[in-house]
Order: C-alpha cells, then sequence, then structure tokens
C-alpha cells in the first residue's frame, strides 16, 4: 500500500493533474465526505488528509510514504529526515511582511531597533529580521494576521500572500518580499528503500508534469 498525505483545500485540487499523470484517480471528493482516507483507482495507493503543518510529519514517521507541502511548511518546521526530490511548482505564493498605511516601515526596522511582530512562521520571521540586524517580538498567531495591527498588537506580520486583496482590504501594504513559496513533494526514506519501484513512478510522472509545465509567477 501506498499512502500519499494532502491536505484539503488548493493543495489538493493542484496535485489531482499530477496524480492523473501516474494514472492516479482520488475517488471521493474530500469537501464532501466526512472520510479522512480516501480510495483511488488503484486498489494499492491511498491519499490520507491531514493538516498542512503536519503532512512533513506523517511522511517523516511513517503515517505516510510521501506527500505535498509548501515551503513555509518545510521551512518552519524542519525538512530533516525527508527526500525532498521535486517542487512541484503548485499552490504558489509569497511570504510578505505588511504594515497599517502610513505605518513609517524603514524607520522602525533600522538596524539595531525593535519591532513587535505577529506571525503563525516564527522561526522564518526571527531569521529575517535578524539577518537584517533588526531585534523582533514575535507574537505567534494561528489565526487572520491582518486583525493583529489594527488593534495594536503588533507593529508589522509576516504572512502568506497570494493576490494582496485581504491585506488591501484591511488596509494594509506589502513593505517586504521575503520569499517565494510553492509546494513540494516529500518521501520517507524508509519507504523509499523498501517500495523502491510504485513510488519512483509516482515521482517521475509527477516529474515529467513539472518539466513540461510554463513557469509563471
Amino acid at each position: 500500500m501506498i499512502t500519499l498525505a494532502l491536505s484539503k483545500g488548493r493543495i489538493f485540487d493542484e496535485t489531482l493533474p499530477l496524480l492523473a499523470a501516474a494514472g492516479i484517480e482520488v475517488l471521493e471528493d474530500p469537501e464532501k465526505s466526512r472520510k479522512l482516507i480516501l480510495p483511488t483507482n488503484r486498489p494499492e495507493v491511498r491519499v490520507v488528509l491531514v493538516r498542512a503543518t503536519d503532512v512533513p510529519t506523517y511522511v517523516e514517521y511513517g503515517g505516510a510514504d510521501l506527500g505535498v507541502t509548501g515551503k513555509d511548511v518545510l521551512l518552519e518546521h524542519g525538512g530533516a529526515g525527508l527526500f525532498q526530490p521535486l517542487d512541484l511548482r503548485i499552490a504558489k505564493c509569497h511570504m510578505a511582511v505588511a504594515v497599517p498605511e502610513g505605518f513609517d516601515y524603514p524607520r522602525a526596522v533600522r538596524q539595531g531597533s525593535r519591532i513587535t511582530v505577529a506571525t503563525k512562521y516564527t522561526s522564518i520571521a526571527r531569521d529575517f529580521f535578524a539577518d537584517k540586524g533588526v531585534h523582533v517580538d514575535l507574537i505567534k498567531l494561528y489565526g487572520s494576521m491582518e486583525l493583529a495591527p489594527l488593534t495594536g498588537l503588533s507593529a508589522a506580520i509576516v504572512d502568506l500572500v497570494s493576490t494582496g486583496k485581504t491585506l488591501k482590504a484591511n488596509h494594509l501594504l506589502e513593505v517586504e518580499h521575503i520569499m517565494d513559496i510553492s509546494s513540494h513533494l516529500v518521501v520517507n526514506q524508509a519507504a523509499l528503500k523498501l517500495k523502491t519501484a510504485p513510488i519512483r513512478n509516482i515521482i517521475d510522472a509527477f516529474a515529467a508534469v513539472v518539466a513540461q509545465a510554463p513557469e509563471t509567477a
């Protein structure tokens, strides 16, 4: 049995064409089913639905043989012990610093200064501001980051940005681009040794699709 870990939403939807290239079709819609383990048209392949941040953990510890997860998750939670053969170039977005309109960000991040930042990505944010020589007080949140500066909880946020519409609607401005984000294929190293042929077939099928896909922003 080959088990693939996916999270609901954009990653799941954009992984479906890759699975199709490997001859794999998920037989149930995760938005309509309450099942957490979904069958496919191939009896030896199944999909498990897990929280996005849990994908690397399931793969690392053998709850899944392979999975699809964002670069942000790998950097924040660590990808040690995982084979990472492919950047799938799906679910693209970027990570950025945003502040309220009118906020003097350049002054706030002068070298040696201190700024309060709300984010889910504390490790990434800490490293980013450390490289700039800026002291940062981090507030970890899991909900809507945009609310933090609007209520005075923080001066800035570090979050994923796709279209920027949510920032604009809440009168926030993107002031720094931290990194581009896309989803990567991760594989359990032990499973790769024990189930080499079927896992390699999936990797190769995914790679062929990625190689043919046009580069997009």
